[in-house]
């Protein structure tokens, strides 16, 4: 199929033109694209492709999926799979739960891309609205569980209990190699635990509280409230293991944490657990914002990012991400986590469902779902039936009703799945029944008759049947944020005030290099709130699901067709869970062969930067190979590295195109050679964007590959997470993929152990790469590929004369991402990387990625969704600040180097409307010093934020009103 922007009208063909969407996701169409390559010094893209892609690694035939469909043509056919999808009323529980998100924050945050479109918040200036939506979601978290510091999320529950158990290892002074897990824990939590213990040589011993204070363990973990709904005061249990050294972490329902004595009123180290509660859809098992909260004492051991309070170059309180220095891109095969991605995005509607209900209203609510528990378990016990027995007098919001036998069990358990309703089988003669936010009068009606053959109305008095002792006596969400915005519009007001603090992609580009911020397109986000993609839960009956399977294994195929793999796994719901899962097939491919030793794996200097921590986390031992001055993997070296550890080699993790912006010529050989010594190719999905239709990773010689779905299959950043990252794998691997206890996934071997909460990771978001791929359609996605070659090479080009391009390929080309150095401009005038990502945000632009993978650079990718005008205006910007550092140079009109637009960037609108003004430039010069900015001005809400000051008094609590008038 040819797809042009301008079909014959003289066809039914051409005047329904099914390819439309392909032009509405490319930034240039035909036209503006030969002047694109004009500029670049081609006549047509075949010739341009032939000189940028090696020959070696092309792929000479069309992929192997349908052609493009229309928007609507898509969405009915989405549709049909969303219609064979039952949603019955879920009184499963197991960590999910129903719930009600307000509307106003459905509308505006999740549905807006002021919100969803943003990027992780590393340039503070112009993210101030994400960030105290966070520091907002942290507060939350620190009040419900009483620690002192909470981080910005993580991004699931079962990960979150997994990374509390490395935590644990790295402060604990027990020498010990043992970890306590409560038996009372959810068994999708313990799955990814044993998955993670595994790798780093621990023992995990499950068992009750006696066996936890008698045994030596680093670490302990306990849940609150337990899998079968039981509250248990833990106390006592926690004072006793830790008298052994023992690090305690305690995994707690959120909502029950608004009546329930905290965490750290039990003497835990550690709370963590999901806030899906707080008004987030179940989804089939996600996205879903994981809280973690802990002591100040352990705040450089937390993993994830945390929030903090500092301020700016006016003396400002402003807001910032905290302790950077531990993050996985710089501490490397050192950091605490491999965690790239957070789930930004849901902590935002997590936080913001606190800030709409307040203290009353969330308190409102969970009274409400434990008194719906309270009386249908009085309901079962007034009904002095000798076959029911109500199993624990203490819970929450769950009730387990013994059923006296398997036959009464079975028949209550088909009934409710006959009028609608999903109870929970805890064993033949078990059924648990949860409660929750949405449970109402005729839902109450209807259980009661199922259990007792009797339909009950609610009684008038809402009991609460939980012991004093159990219940929380201090205050929580105090804070003005949660008692101010409780009318609509004074909410709707509080977001739009937050929203245009930040810099999305609804305002301008964001070139960042090895992110790929293209278009969202808003049919791609439709079907996320369909309620058939919304409201199940991840351990649905199969048969209920069939339409939800059918569009994952739609994906899988499309995926399959682009990747050239034989399988794929859907369940990492993050690239370095990607990244990890693809490690962790490696890892038991070989063990399978008797093969445990191999343990070694090369990572060239131009890998993605969560590389070297995955590897570590894997119990790999990490060797660095040299790369040459193009950017290339030094083939010396890697053959040198190849043969020393022979023996050893169990992988070799490579970014292709490389994190330096290059197609490796030898990349066949590379994976020839790694195999020839017994080792598996990994290679990094991170730059994916300049493969799909071009080449194929599996044909090249890769072994496993993880994409980012957040990335080139356009589901949004979030302003940093959600994200999704499935591998594809050679049949050989397949089978080593990552199961999943409670609900198996085809083709995995039953003893492979989770690596996320879920079986299908965060499958909700899974229909906006569904949709994107199929309204693309094969030929549309080679378009966006040559596209985004084609944008890189114009930005470079147009860059080169001002700032150099660090690395090109053989012909002078780079691939989808380029890096301009400015290490040569700083050392010539003083200026850095920094004052120029500063001075962008006075232009509109948010700055390229910056001083990755090579200090003192910048790192740019404009994608294929930008326009040609857009492009342009983004590089007359850079050209404008290098004029304006030469200027300070050169000190005319009395600019000094000291005292310029860049050193002082950004700048607000306090700054220029303020009554003094010594600067040596205008305030026009300040604020707009292009005339395309008078049309479209965007004021960053602080000045430059001083990170030394937050570090140095880390603050990552609300700070009080005051501080922001």
């Amino acid at each position: 199929m040819t797809i042009s922007q301008n079909p014959s009208f003289d066809t039914f063909q051409g005047l329904f033109n099914e390819a439309e969407f392909v032009y509405r996701h490319l930034g240039s169409n035909e036209t503006k694209q030969a002047d694109l390559l004009s500029a670049v010094g081609y006549k047509d893209m075949q010739s341009f492709i032939n000189d940028t892609v090696p020959e070696p690694v092309r792929l000479h035939k069309e992929l192997d999926l349908p052609v493009a469909m229309s928007e609507h043509a898509a969405l009915a056919k989405l549709r049909t799979m969303a219609d064979d999808i039952t949603v019955n009323k879920s009184y499963i529980g197991q960590g999910y739960s129903p719930v009600r998100m307000p509307a106003v924050i459905q509308r505006n945050v999740l549905e807006n891309p002021g919100w969803y479109t943003a990027y992780t918040p590393y340039q503070a200036e112009i993210a101030q609205g994400r960030l105290e939506a966070l520091l907002n979601f942290q507060q939350v978290c620190i009040d419900l569980t009483g620690l002192e510091l909470a981080g910005a999320s993580l991004l699931d529950e079962a990960t979150a209990a997994a990374e509390a158990m490395a935590m644990s290892k790295r402060v604990s002074k027990s020498k010990s190699t043992q970890y306590f897990v409560d038996e009372r824990v959810y068994p999708q939590t313990l799955d990814v635990i044993n998955t993670r213990a595994k790798y780093f040589g621990w023992d995990v011993v499950v068992g009750d509280f006696e066996t936890a204070k008698s045994g030596d363990y680093f670490g302990a973990l306990f849940q609150y409230v337990g899998v079968e709904g039981d509250v248990k005061d833990l106390t006592d249990v926690i004072a006793a293991v830790k008298e052994n050294k023992t690090y305690v972490s305690v995994v707690s329902d959120i909502m029950s944490l608004v009546l329930l004595k905290s965490p750290a009123d039990m003497g835990a180290d550690v709370a963590l657990g999901s806030t899906q509660r707080f008004g987030i859809p179940m989804g089939f098992g996600g996205p879903h914002a994981a809280y973690f909260a802990f002591s100040d004492k352990a705040k450089r051991s937390a993993p994830g990012r945390i929030i903090g309070v500092s301020k700016d170059a006016q003396g400002n309180t402003a807001l910032r991400m905290a302790l950077q220095t531990r993050e996985q891109h710089i501490r490397r095969e050192k950091a605490n986590s491999n965690i790239c991605t957070s789930q930004v995005l849901l902590a935002n509607l997590a936080g913001m469902y606190a800030v709409y209900h307040g203290p009353s209203g969330v308190k409102r609510i969970a009274t409400r779902i434990h008194a719906f528990a309270t009386a249908f378990a009085d309901a079962i016990t007034a009904a002095n039936d000798s076959s029911l027995s109500v199993v624990h007098d203490q819970f929450f919001d769950t009730v387990v009703v013994d059923c006296g036998s398997e036959k009464l069990a079975t028949q209550i358990f088909k009934n409710a799945d006959n009028v609608g309703y999903n109870l929970w089988r805890l064993s033949d003669t078990k059924l648990s029944v949860a409660f929750s936010e949405t449970s109402d009068q005729q839902d109450f009606k209807i259980l009661t008759q199922l259990f007792v053959n009797k339909s009950h109305d609610l009684p008038e008095t809402a009991r609460v049947s939980l012991d004093s002792a159990h219940l929380r006596t201090d205050d929580i969400l105090s804070h003005p944020v949660f008692n101010s915005h409780h009318t609509e519009h004074e909410m709707l007001r509080y977001l739009k005030s937050l929203e245009d603090k930040d810099l999305a992609m609804n305002r301008s580009m964001i070139s960042l290099g090895s992110c790929t911020m293209k278009l969202n397109a808003t049919s791609e986000m439709l079907p996320i709130t369909w309620p058939e993609f919304a409201n199940v839960h991840p351990f649905a009956p199969r048969d209920q699901v069939t339409g939800y399977i059918a569009m994952i294994d739609s994906l899988q195929d499309q995926l399959k067709a682009i990747t050239g793999f034989d399988d794929v796994s859907m369940q990492p719901n993050s690239g370095a869970s990607g990244e990890y899962a693809g490690l962790l097939a490696i890892r038991r491919y070989h063990a399978s062969l008797g093969e445990n030793d191999r343990d070694v794996c090369l990572i060239p200097m131009s890998a993605h930067g969560t590389n070297p921590a995955t590897a570590m986390m894997m119990g790999m031992k990490v060797v660095v190979v040299k790369t040459d001055e193009n950017g290339n993997v030094d083939i010396e070296d890697l053959t040198a590295k190849c043969e020393e550890h022979s023996e050893r080699l169990g992988a070799l993790m490579i970014t292709y195109p490389s994190t330096h912006g290059v197609f490796e010529e030898g990349i066949r050989h590379i994976c020839d050679l790694i195999h020839k010594h017994g080792g598996q190719v990994y290679m990094d999905g991170a730059n994916m964007n300049a493969q799909v239709g071009m080449m194929q990773p599996a044909d090249v010689g890769a072994d496993v590959l993880h994409m980012n779905l957040h990335k080139t299959f356009c589901i949004p950043h979030g302003g940093g997470g959600p994200g999704m990252g499935p591998i594809g794998m050679k049949a050989h691997l397949a089978p080593f993929m990552a199961n999943h206890t409670l609900s198996p996934v085809h083709n995995a071997q039953k003893d492979c152990s989770a690596v996320s909460a879920a079986p299908y990771g965060s499958a909700s978001i899974l229909p906006i790469s569904w949709m994107y791929i199929a309204m693309m359609g094969r030929d549309g996605l080679l378009k966006a590929t040559e596209l985004a070659l084609l944008n890189a090479n114009y930005v470079a080009a147009q860059l080169k004369d001002h700032y150099p391009v660090l690395y090109t390929g053989k012909n002078g080309r780079v691939a989808h991402e380029c890096i301009i150095d400015i290490r040569p401009l700083k050392e010539e005038t003083g200026i850095t990387e920094s004052d120029i990502a500063k001075r962008l945000m006075d232009y509109g632009f948010h700055s390229p990625t910056m001083s990755f993978p090579v200090a003192g650079t910048l790192m740019i990718e404009p994608t294929e969704s930008e326009s040609v005008e857009e492009l342009d205006r983004f590089i007359s910007a850079l050209k404008s600040i290098k004029a304006e550092a030469m200027k300070a140079k050169a000190g005319e009109d009395n600019w000094t180097l000291e005292d310029n637009p860049l050193v002082n960037a950004p700048h607000t609108a306090a700054m220029i409307t303020g009554e003094e003004w010594t600067h040596p430039y205008s305030r026009e010069t300040a604020a707009f010093p292009l005339p395309y900015i008078r049309a479209n001005k965007f004021w960053p809400s602080v000045a430059r934020v001083d990170d030394a000051y937050g570090d140095k008094n880390l603050m990552c609590s609300c700070p009080s009103i005051e501080n922001y008038m």
